[in-house]
């Protein structure tokens, strides 16, 4: 049976969120440091995902402070791959 949080809080898509943003940093560092182009593809993939997913977060009104350090954190894992992209 499906079971989905349907009391309004957003706890459990914050818990996503948080953990999608995590991956992120994770896949990050690894592809930066292989610098195998198909492992930053993959951690590109990661944050657009992990943005979609917080951009779906934002719709609930939940914390705005978390929701900005998550998307800062994006932004870093970003910024990352496109240094390793241009060196």
């Amino acid at each position: 049976m499906d079971q989905t949080n349907h009391n309004g809080s957003g706890l459990n898509d914050l818990a996503q969120l948080e953990l999608a943003v995590e991956a992120s940093k994770n896949i990050t560092g690894s592809s930066t440091m292989s610098m195998d182009p198909e492992a930053l593809n993959d951690a590109e993939k990661c944050i657009k995902d992990a943005r979609a997913q917080l951009d779906q977060v934002k719709i609930t009104g939940v914390d705005q402070q978390f929701l900005e350090n998550q998307k800062a954190l994006l932004d870093q894992c970003q910024h990352q791959i496109d240094e390793a992209r241009k060196g």
